[in-house]
């Protein structure tokens, strides 16, 4: 050490130094990449919970999920929660337990306390007398509210598979 006090001159060597950057800002960023991974994992849980409760038949769990204010995209139509609840629901609870999905990995963007999470799908099986056999896309649009993540908006598109 040259110096003294506050224009002390420090003499590390270049490989510690850098040993030491490397830990700061990896130990910084893994904190950080762990926290995004478990919210990431928490919005995806909430996707999950509704697409089960879709197929499970059970509006109480699957209406739980969506906000007051949520906006559902479906079939070139516009729905907020009271439309969805006495109309469309009960169409998609038998469409989900009547056709099996195979779903993409989904997709999540943080970005404070909103989340939008996407994924494809593949749907193929009989809904009635109808043979089902479609390719889908999904966009969920999710915001924290007192640490609980709630689905503010859904759209879904689809077109039959070529």
């Amino acid at each position: 050490m040259r110096g003294s006090g506050a224009n002390a001159l420090i003499r590390i060597p270049l490989h510690s130094f850098r040993l030491a950057l490397a830990a700061v800002v990896v130990g910084g960023m893994t904190a950080q990449h762990a926290e995004a991974q478990t919210e990431a994992q928490r919005v995806v849980e909430v996707v999950d919970a509704y697409h089960a409760a879709l197929v499970n038949g059970d509006s109480t769990a699957a209406l739980s999920l969506l906000s007051e204010d949520v906006t559902i995209l479906e079939s070139g139509g516009v729905e907020d929660k009271e439309h969805y609840r006495s109309g469309h629901l009960a169409g998609d609870m038998r469409f989900a337990s009547a056709v099996p999905r195979e779903r993409s990995e989904i997709r999540v963007t943080l970005l404070g306390d909103v989340a939008w999470a996407w994924s494809t799908n593949t749907a193929q099986g009989r809904m009635g007398d109808r043979e089902v056999n479609s390719r889908g896309a999904e966009l969920m649009v999710l915001t924290r509210v007192d640490n609980r993540w709630m689905i503010r908006a859904i759209h879904w598109s689809s077109r039959a598979a070529r």
